[in-house]
């Protein structure tokens, strides 16, 4: 039954037939769906490491890791029938530029590419793995340290473009590596002193909203909003390394759910905390950042896949 349902959903989509119709086809068998709760926004979140210090440039090289194995309904996890999609395994390289012009403007780019498996049950219990990579969608953002001196706080202002692919044979939009829409990037940044009898401790914020206003295919991702808060303790040399820093991020995650005829809007959005501990080395003028960052409350709409943990790399360079 199922098999003919999505066959009758895919003609509707192929001719426009009217939203309603393509509704109530689908509905027929409300226990199916497709959905993935990517959580991908906070990879955009940076650290300390990659906010702005000073006039001139920083390149870096970024790993992320990201394993969606676990069904979830609301707080919880839910069964696996509950949800076609079965695994999702993506693999983020994302190489970085920032160049601050002088200590107030600056310009930030990231391009990144990603490498995705999609396992989901086709239809009639068939289970197969999809495979795709490509270019994901490039983030070009403005800088702005002009509020003090030493350039503790900032603001970033630009847009995510939609160069990803969005139409790969066998993945659903919102698990295509591209959204296919251009996004407003709103952001803030800001780092201080923890003013206590040893030294070295240092704590950071960031946030970053992202609102998608040009969309194509019948799809809107949902607006999504990622922040993190910090601290950090230079503890000096080590070794080969000019300093060894310990660091422990709480990273937090918010996306309204997607709209549009080629969405799903009742599996689609979620709140996720995660406890990022980390540490950050230097070796000369290069900074090796790494964490493993451990969910500690997840909440999706509907039934979604999540990831147990996920994993970064940071490597940055200044010029």
């Amino acid at each position: 039954m199922f098999t003919r349902i999505k066959r009758a959903c895919l003609r509707a989509r192929r001719h426009l037939l009217p939203f309603a119709v393509l509704v109530a086809l689908c509905a027929a068998d409300p226990a199916r769906s497709f959905a993935c709760a990517c959580g991908c926004g906070i990879f955009d979140v940076d650290t300390s490491t990659l906010m702005p210090s000073g006039a001139g440039g920083l390149l870096s090289f970024e790993y992320d890791y990201n394993d969606q194995n676990r069904n979830w309904s609301g707080a919880s996890k839910s069964d696996a029938a509950n949800n076609d999609d079965k695994h999702i395994v993506t693999a983020f390289y994302t190489a970085g530029l920032q160049y601050m012009f002088n200590r107030v403007f600056g310009l930030q780019v990231k391009v990144p590419y990603w490498d995705r498996d999609y396992t989901a049950d086709t239809g009639g219990g068939v289970i197969e793995t999809f495979h795709d990579k490509s270019i994901g969608d490039i983030r070009v953002s403005g800088i702005y340290t002009g509020f003090s001196a030493d350039m503790s706080s900032g603001v970033t202002f630009g847009l995510k473009l939609p160069t990803g692919r969005d139409d790969a044979a066998n993945f659903d939009r919102d698990t295509q590596i591209g959204t296919g829409s251009t996004d407003l990037l709103l952001g803030g940044f800001h780092r201080g002193h923890i003013p206590v009898q040893a030294a070295g401790w240092d704590w950071f914020a960031q946030g970053s909203l992202e609102q998608p206003f040009i969309t194509t295919g019948g799809y809107r991702p949902g607006t999504e909003f990622n922040a993190a808060l910090g601290v950090d303790y230079d503890a000096g040399p080590a070794g080969f390394f000019s300093k060894l820093a310990p660091v422990l991020r709480l990273v937090g995650s918010h996306r309204l759910h997607d709209g549009g005829v080629n969405a799903e809007p009742a599996d689609s959005g979620y709140t996720r905390l995660l406890a990022a501990p980390g540490l950050e080395l230097s070796l000369g003028r290069t900074t090796l950042y790494t964490d493993v960052e451990l969910p500690l409350y997840d909440h999706v709409r509907g039934n979604q896949l999540v990831s147990r943990p996920l994993f970064k790399a940071v490597i940055s360079h200044p010029f």
